[in-house]
């Protein structure tokens, strides 16, 4: 890829998504993004204003994707990198233990959100021809850990339905399954608590990252790929 992007990403309101912002920001991209909080959105408004813009959406609320994607659609394009890496994690605990209402949330935001919003974005992007779409998986998405298994069925479940979406879309586009790396997000802090500080910040991940995401194109259509790895001191 090469010049201005119009990049569209979920998750914006911290972690990976928040920093992802910055960088594609500062690289002189314009970005479009969601995120369940509103006080998070309107502080990415108040720093970013146009042609930026943020909006306050559920992902796995399929009425609220498609209201976003068409007003995104018809004030803007078609995006030219699509990144769907909102998600959820559960709180460490054997499986028999994790409530019906805690799996069905993880479900609801990493596999349905995701599916979302291909649904409501990708038929412009085809329309138009060219676009990739990176669905932000896991190393637990291609191997697994104990307390961590509706995280794990659900990130398994973001690859398989990405490399079956590289089988679907035409010529000129690309369906990528990334695995972000090992990250000190909050997320990562509820799994390994005070280790999470040996691994890099997601400021630190995104100057990686963001060049990394746009070196993406349809020659890596279902790919499994990781990014490369930030050094830490």
């Amino acid at each position: 890829m090469s010049g201005a992007k119009l990049v569209v990403i979920t998750g914006v309101s911290r972690g990976l998504g928040r920093a992802l912002v910055a960088e594609f920001v500062q690289m002189g991209h314009t970005v479009l993004g969601c995120a369940r909080s509103a006080e998070a959105i309107s502080e990415l408004r108040r720093r970013y204003g146009p042609p930026h813009d943020f909006e306050t959406v559920d992902v796995s609320a399929d009425a609220q994707v498609r209201a976003w994607a068409e007003r995104v659609l018809r004030v803007a394009r078609a995006p030219d990198l699509l990144i769907n890496n909102a998600a959820v994690i559960n709180r460490n605990a054997p499986l028999w233990e994790v409530s019906a209402e805690e799996f069905s949330l993880v479900v609801d935001v990493n596999i349905k959100g995701v599916a979302n919003v291909i649904r409501h974005f990708v038929p412009a992007m085809i329309k138009r021809g060219t676009g990739v779409i990176v669905n932000i998986s896991s190393g637990w998405g291609r191997s697994a850990d104990a307390e961590v298994a509706p995280y794990c069925a659900t990130k398994w479940a973001v690859e398989g339905l990405t490399l079956a979406l590289a089988r679907e879309l035409p010529r000129g586009l690309a369906a990528v399954p990334v695995n972000p790396g090992v990250i000190n997000t909050e997320m990562l802090q509820s799994c390994f608590g005070p280790a999470a500080q040996n691994y890099p910040t997601p400021t630190e991940w995104a100057k990686r990252a963001a060049p990394f995401l746009l070196s993406l194109g349809p020659q890596h259509n279902g790919k499994q790929l990781t990014v490369p790895h930030v050094p830490t001191d």
